[in-house]
């Protein structure tokens, strides 16, 4: 069996062999070389010609590259020796293009512009001679060619003296302009006409132009008509203001009705070009009928024109609005808003598209999208006041229309209206929620270029310098902004989502603290650890610490801080602790040296240790940035310990990478107080001041709230006081079922009262709600206290009592921290959740505080006195815990 394996794997093998064979008669032989002998021949050229004689040798015999190459180098031989390269190489470049092709042929074009743009042509016949050659090849018979040939005359003219036109351009023009001439000479003939006419005085533009100026505009070809018409704005502004009235107007009238839907088009934006040069009777009497009268004509039979009139309305109405009548005014604005559901219908209340033919509903969703992109302009032209009647439906149409592009030219515009509306902006709230949570994410990426722009604007009423004092609310806006972060997530281009987490780095300015620590920070913390996108992670740790830059409680920051540190420096993948060193580098530019050195650098130092060779690769980068933020003195503890990873990085470490940049690093620490500049550390040590102002600043703005806040809490519970000892007082004339409802009242006016703390505590804490427990019977242990009048051991206490207690809790730590002249992390109540049950780990004191409490609400249950005593309980024991801290 062996045996005839082999035999068969034999035969296979002689089989291949066989039939390489077979195809060996389609071996070609393999050149050595990429020239032969005798084409290396041919391009080598004497070394001891100089370059005029080397150029007129390769132009005379040499091959196509080497005559290319030197009309490519014209410009310097001009530069070097002006007189021999005009009396010898020009008249050979000359002969060459004859016969040249069109690469040859394009370089000779750039490289005499070259020569008339940069006054290296000093005598006046050798401009004649390059000219010459230019007005000769614009009869090319290449259109492209003759065209190349044309731009490069045209930018010459701008270099050119008015003589050098007058004799070398405007002679041969007279002949080119005539019936008899091709039509792209014709052609030719207008745009140099309308470029001339910018180069000479008013005069002798009417005397010398004008004429050529209206043959052309009455030529037989329709191109020759639209392309002179589109020079008579030139030709305007060349003559004056005088003669535009009489001589330009006229001619762009009869254009106007022309036959050829081409040229009345370009009489169209010719006109709106222009309407700064005509007064205010010619716009009433002559432009507003015309251009009404295109319109209508456009609007009814001439689809192909009306892409070029929407894209020109909004220009149009602004031009003419300040001679419009108001019924001419509304007549545009109606003309406007059919233009924008031009090709929609309505059915139940929702815009959809007619059944039109493929080419027609391309043509009117381009028009559509023109009235988007116009629709800045229109809100110009419309008294802002009038908005919401006049326009608001008509913008509110165009974000919903069916088409993307239509949607995406609103998005893009968005900011414009936003900027025009600011006091009104209120009234597109809901169209912003829409293009937020559109289907597109094409929609969303153009939305994005100025998204922090349209939220300040949107929630902001004017008032105050502070993000709380003059936040909006608007309805469904943070759903929105979570809908689309999730949407860019799940989709495949991860650009449009790292722009998205970079524009929510303005949320701090436009919604509140607990919305983004209960919707969005979560959300960053999963995108820095689960998504596969690397500049989308670093963008969403920026975001993060923005988010931690601009929070104003004190509990939210100690929490979202202790979340990075667990997370991230302490996670379980090396892909996080690197996560948690970008974090550490886009920290040390947001906060002071000491909130870095106070909550971050430690933990960064203690990577050293890390496991992985990349980690401790990129820490070593990092060094003498870390070591920046340590401020002598004051910090020389943080500074023996940097010293110390340093050490430790020296003597153990295994990996040659690290070793040679830790190695780099040891002589950049060194040099750090050496060569530094002093204006530079001057500057960073005032901006460190700035931002330690603004942190302490922010410190203060939070206590101050927070003494409003319990200022407002004592004034309710006064009223609520005065309002239940009224209803007691009442209740007291009444006979036993009267005490009985009293008794009821008070029991509510007791919930109420709790209530009201729950809600102050849920402000304060901000940490999320627990809903209330439907079961009454469900209980919490406490533990008794040695130091309460009246101890029960093991009582069973509701839940609103614990979420009474945790208001409690939460306001005596408010108050610690307004005594206190800089609160630290320490002295702030942490919240710890855990899996089965939620716990508060309290102080001591607090506890014991606790304890009493809920004794004396047990033993002394709802009696009105009993309730007075124990408030003054209450805040007997907290004096007692402040005393206590302090």
């Amino acid at each position: 069996m062996f045996v005839t394996k082999m035999t068969f794997n034999q035969s296979s093998l002689f089989g291949q062999v066989e039939d390489l064979q077979d195809l060996s008669f389609i071996e070609r032989p393999i050149r050595r070389s990429l020239k032969t002998a005798e084409e290396i021949e041919k391009l080598t050229v004497d070394e001891d010609l100089n370059d005029i004689e080397r150029a007129v040798y390769l132009l005379s015999s040499g091959q196509d590259v080497q005559r290319a190459s030197v009309i490519i180098n014209l410009p310097n031989l001009v530069r070097q020796n002006p007189a021999e390269t005009f009396r010898r190489v020009v008249p050979k470049v000359r002969e060459v293009l004859h016969v040249a092709g069109a690469d040859m042929q394009l370089a000779a074009a750039g490289s005499f512009l070259t020569v008339l743009q940069d006054d290296i042509v000093l005598i006046q016949t050798h401009t004649h001679s390059i000219l010459q050659i230019v007005l000769l090849n614009l009869d090319h018979r290449d259109t492209v060619l003759s065209n190349a040939w044309l731009e490069t005359l045209l930018s010459a003219i701008d270099a050119l003296p008015k003589e050098t036109i007058r004799q070398e351009i405007l002679s041969p023009l007279v002949s080119k302009a005539q019936l008899s001439q091709s039509v792209q000479a014709r052609l030719a003939s207008c745009r140099i006409l309308g470029k001339v006419a910018c180069k000479f005085e008013s005069p002798v533009v009417k005397k010398d132009l004008l004429p050529l100026v209206r043959s052309l505009c009455q030529d037989v070809e329709y191109e020759v008509r639209s392309c002179m018409c589109r020079q008579l704005e030139n030709i305007a502004r060349g003559i004056g203001l005088d003669y535009t009235k009489a001589a330009v107007l006229p001619e762009l009238v009869e254009l106007s009705r022309d036959e050829g839907s081409t040229v009345r088009l370009a009489a169209f934006d010719t006109i709106i070009n222009l309407l700064e040069m005509f007064d205010s009777d010619d716009r009433t009497r002559v432009i507003f009928p015309l251009v009404k009268t295109f319109c209508e004509k456009c609007f009814k039979a001439d689809e192909a024109v009306l892409a070029t009139l929407s894209f020109q309305y909004g220009k149009l109405c602004h031009g003419l609005s300040a001679s419009f009548t108001d019924e001419q005014h509304l007549w545009f604005l109606e003309f406007y808003k059919k233009l924008c559901v031009l090709g929609l219908q309505h059915e139940n209340d929702h815009l959809d598209i007619q059944a039109y033919p493929l080419e027609l509903e391309t043509k009117y969703a381009l028009v559509r999208r023109n009235c988007a992109y116009n629709f800045p302009a229109m809100l110009l032209f419309v008294d802002l006041n009038h908005f919401l009647t006049e326009l608001y439906p008509t913008f509110s149409s165009l974000c919903h229309d069916p088409e993307i592009t239509v949607r995406r030219t609103v998005a893009e515009g968005f900011h414009e209206v936003v900027k025009l509306l600011c006091p009104n902006v209120h009234f597109i709230h809901k169209e912003l929620v829409v293009l937020l949570q559109d289907d597109s994410l094409e929609v969303l990426d153009a939305l994005l270029s100025h998204l922090q722009e349209i939220l300040e604007l949107a929630t902001s009423r004017g008032e105050g310098p502070g993000p709380e004092s003059k936040q909006v609310n608007i309805p469904d806006l943070v759903p929105a902004l979570v809908a689309a972060e999730q949407k860019a997530a799940t989709s495949l281009r991860w650009r449009v989502h790292e722009r998205l987490l970079q524009r929510y780095a303005c949320l701090p300015r436009v919604i509140s603290a607990d919305q983004i620590y209960f919707l969005f920070l979560q959300r960053m913390f999963t995108i820095i650890t689960t998504n596969n996108v690397l500049p989308v992670q670093r963008e969403a740790t920026r975001t993060l610490c923005m988010f931690l830059r601009y929070n104003r409680k004190q509990e939210q920051r100690q929490e979202i801080i202790c979340k990075v540190l667990q997370e991230l420096a302490s996670g379980r993948s090396y892909w996080n602790r690197l996560r948690y060193l970008d974090l550490c580098e886009i920290a040390m530019e947001l906060f002071s040296k000491d909130y870095f050195c106070k909550h971050f650098l430690i933990q960064a130092l203690e990577l050293v240790n890390d496991p992985v060779a990349n980690v401790r690769y990129k820490l070593c980068h990092m060094l003498p940035r870390l070591r920046s933020t340590i401020r002598m003195p004051a910090d020389k503890h943080l500074l023996q310990q940097l010293e110390f990873c340093v050490r430790k990085l020296l003597c153990r470490e295994k990996d040659k990478d690290v070793v040679a940049t830790v190695r780099k690093t040891v002589l950049e620490l060194d040099k750090m107080d050496i060569t530094e500049p002093y204006h530079k550390r001057h500057e960073r040590d005032l901006l460190d001041q700035k931002k330690e102002k603004e942190e302490a600043l922010l410190l203060e703005m939070e206590q101050l709230e927070r003494q409003q806040s319990e200022a407002k809490l004592t004034s309710e519970k006064h009223s609520e006081k005065k309002r239940r000892d009224s209803k007691t007082g009442l209740s007291g004339t009444k006979g036993q079922s009267g005490s009985t409802s009293g008794v009821t009242s008070s029991t509510s006016s007791g919930k109420e009262m709790r209530k009201a703390k729950l809600s102050r505590s849920r402000s304060l804490s901000s940490q999320p709600t627990t809903p209330k427990m439907a079961n009454a019977d469900k209980t919490l242990k406490v533990k008794d206290s040695g130091n309460c009048p009246a101890t029960v051991k093991n009582s069973m206490v509701p839940m609103n009592a614990e979420e009474e207690l945790r208001s409690l809790h939460f306001s005596m730590a408010g108050a610690s921290s307004a005594l206190s002249p800089t609160p630290s992390s320490s002295s702030m109540p942490v919240l710890i959740r855990s899996n089965t049950t939620n716990t508060l780990v309290d102080h001591p004191h607090q506890h014991q505080h606790r304890s009493s409490t809920l004794d004396h609400r047990t033993t002394n249950g709802g009696k009105d006195t009993q309730s007075r005593k124990l408030s003054i309980q209450r805040k007997s024991n907290s004096f007692g815990m402040q005393s206590g801290r302090e």
